[in-house]
Parts: structure tokens; sequence; C-alpha cells
């Protein structure tokens, strides 16, 4: 069951990655049943009684379940079919990876309930982050068709998806709005990881590769937003920071957990 889920997923965010702008309804309706459909299968692969299933490829599933119904709300108010096209492909790779890579299963006996909530927090300021570097890529794609002489400009689905977006300002504002409100989960992710990490983990507060990356993306996102407020921070610099902060928190936890789960062949550690 959980397979057929995925795959008609998968199918729904496809076909609504590849249907034309022009069908809004179609793409409105295609993308909410993959999201559900996605749901579904997650709930059903990760939540079992009195355990959870976590590895890379449900935690970057999970980040892009949360990244398309991000999508799909801010576009009922702006137009964001270059998001679309990013978003979507991404999120049908992604619905998939379970599949192949099922992760380990954590018994819950014995951990404190906090443990549920960090993941979930986490999730949410990964998911809300993943969709902040799309913004940033569209932005960064939008402002080089703005240099770029119209008699030499590239057409395609991507640039006629570019054309459609909101003005750049707009655009800015949307990725402020969506880092910070990022960076409040995932200084909450930090905070529980840091204070309550022996009763969360069943073992003392360690410094390592996972707690490294995630507090060095967290400075990255937190220096960018005080950047804003004081220096007005904006254009390349914002993106340059947006981009670095998301590689470095992908490399906290989905790399590593790649690694361990791929290269090495180890379960959760």
């Amino acid at each position: 069951m959980q397979t057929s889920l995925l795959v008609l997923a998968a199918l729904f965010y496809a076909i609504c990655a590849l249907l034309p702008s022009q069908r809004r309804g179609a793409i409105a309706a295609g993308t909410a049943a993959g999201w559900l459909l996605h749901g579904a299968a997650l709930w059903g692969g990760m939540v079992a009684p009195d355990s959870l299933r976590i590895g890379f490829a449900i935690m970057l599933s999970a980040t892009l379940w949360i990244s398309v119904a991000a999508y799909w709300l801010e576009n009922r108010n702006f137009s964001l079919d270059g998001l679309r096209v990013l978003v979507l492909p991404c999120a049908a790779v992604a619905a998939m990876l379970p599949l192949a890579f099922p992760g380990s299963v954590v018994p819950l006996a014995g951990k404190s309930v906090w443990f549920s909530w960090h993941i979930a927090i986490s999730i949410l300021a990964y998911s809300t982050l993943t969709i902040a570097a799309f913004h940033a890529v569209l932005m960064a794609l939008q402002e080089s068709k703005l240099h770029t002489r119209p008699d030499v400009a590239q057409r395609g689905w991507l640039a006629a998806a570019i054309d459609r977006l909101p003005a750049l300002l707009t655009m800015e504002k949307l990725l402020f709005r969506l880092i910070a409100f990022g960076f409040g989960l995932l200084t909450l992710t930090v905070l529980s990881g840091i204070v309550f990490s022996e009763k969360l983990f069943g073992i003392p507060f360690k410094w390592d590769h996972k707690i490294i990356f995630t507090l060095w993306s967290w400075a990255l996102f937190g220096l960018l937003l005080a950047g804003r407020h004081w220096r007005g921070w904006r254009g390349k610099t914002a993106l340059s920071f947006t981009l670095s902060g998301f590689a470095t928190l992908l490399l906290a936890y989905v790399g590593s957990r790649f690694v361990l789960e791929v290269v090495l062949h180890r379960g959760l550690a």
C-alpha cells in the first residue's frame, strides 16, 4: 500500500510539474492530491506503535512534502509558477526515495515525549529553509535575467516561468519572511537538542558533525537576518547567505545520514 501511494504521489507531482501554467486549477488540484497521498504514505511509513522510522530518505521526503504545502499555499496569493517547476520534480524524486532507503526504526519506549516534538520541529525548520533556498535560486535566475539583453535572453519553459514570477522586491520579502520563520524553528531545534540531549536521545550532549553543521547554519541565517535589519543586506549577499546556510543545514543531517546509511551501511547512530 505504501509503495502504491508513493508512486501515485510522485506521478501527480511529475504531471503537475509538466502541465502548462494556464491549467492553474488542474495544477492546484493535482498537487493537492499528490500531497495527500504523499502524506498518507509518510505517516504509514514513519509512525508505528511506540516507534518511529527515521533515515535520510524519509527526512528528505518529509521535508519536500512540507515544501510542497508551502508552495501550494504561497501560489494562492502570488503567481509562483517558477517555484512549481523546481519544487514538484524534486518532490517526485524525494517521494520515491524511502522505497530504496527505508531508514532505521527508533523505539520510543523510555524516550521523552519531547523526542517526537523535536523531530517534528526539526523537519518543519528544514522544510521552511528548503523552500527559502528554492526562492533564492529563483531570485538568482530572475536577477540574472534582468541583466541579460532581451534579444539574447534564453527562451523555454523555465524562462517563461521566471517571467511570470512576482517582482523581485516581492520575492525578496517572501524570502526573508520564510527565513525568519525557519530561523525561529531552527532555534527551537538547536535549543531542544542541546538542553534536553540526554532525555531526547539517551546520551549526554556531545560535539559532533551534526551539532557543528547545525550551529554553523543557524549562525549564517542569524547573521543574515541581523545584517538585513541593521545594514539592509539584500540582493546577492542575501542569496549567498541563504544558499550557504541551506547547504550547511543539509550536511548536518541528510548528508551525514546518507553517508552512514548508503556508503557505510550503518543504521541510526
